[in-house]
């Protein structure tokens, strides 16, 4: 009876053994989506982060960076992910994905008070325009035939250069926007731009039971509603519910 039972623990354990590796995620200073306050990382997509790790049984660190870093170390080391990453066709074959943490529409931001009347993307082309270094908003404005991007290493910085008048335009979330007038940032919306499905970007390697497992989980959060109290406990509206036609891939 003893062997018995070991050998069907053994022949049982791989079963379960993907879960009890340690996932590492890693994102950036980006408020309120992903932030440090008192000491403790939080945020949007941090909470929702955390609860689908936890109800999901992982094992998980997380850790807060610059951006470009973060995206590295998910696109290069196993059992590491990226969030909140922008998600398109070019990055989809590079991670393997579980969406949505939100889906929200980009801004180029302006001083408050600064007159830019008209403005369309061929003007906004020949204005001074600065982001972040690998931020998915970089890559937006490149296909659509921005140049000579203004890079920093955070949007603190990118920000302070706006506001400074070292730059003239900045992009964005419409969410960040409306959390950066809320704390009293002297900003306008400049014009909107295309809209965008976030989510967590996982190296290729990562076990498929993790990231199944991760997905059945932000799926139930959606559907349950507490993504949406997620949002309003931060002030914000809820996204756009796109657990039918973006949760899965």
């Amino acid at each position: 009876m003893k062997t018995l039972f070991l050998t069907l623990s053994l022949s049982l354990a791989p079963l379960s053994a993907p879960l009890a590796e340690t996932l590492h995620f890693v994102t950036e200073e980006y408020a309120p989506f992903n932030y440090t306050k008192d000491g403790k990382i939080t945020g949007i997509a941090v909470d929702q982060v955390e609860a689908i790790a936890k109800a999901a049984g992982i094992d998980y660190t997380l850790e807060i960076m610059p951006w470009a870093r973060a995206f590295a170390m998910a696109e290069n080391q196993p059992m590491h992910c990226v969030f909140t990453t922008g998600y398109n066709r070019e990055r989809a074959e590079r991670f393997v994905w579980v969406n949505p943490l939100l889906k929200d529409q980009m801004v180029l931001l302006k001083r408050k008070g600064e007159k830019y009347d008209g403005l369309t993307i061929v003007k906004a082309r020949e204005l001074r325009v600065g982001s972040q270094r690998g931020d998915f908003a970089v890559e937006a404005l490149e296909l659509i035939g921005f140049k000579d991007i203004d890079l920093a290493s955070d949007i603190d910085i990118t920000v302070r250069k706006l506001l400074s008048g070292r730059i003239d335009l900045m992009p964005t979330s419409i969410k960040t926007y409306e959390k950066m007038v809320k704390d009293g940032q002297p900003v306008e919306k400049a014009m909107m731009l295309a809209g965008q499905v976030y989510g967590i970007a996982c190296h290729k390697d990562t076990p498929p039971d993790l990231i199944k497992s991760l997905q059945a989980e932000l799926d139930k959060l959606i559907m349950s509603g507490e993504q949406d109290r997620i949002f309003t406990a931060y002030g914000l509206p809820p996204s756009t519910r796109t657990a039918e036609n973006g949760a899965k891939k």
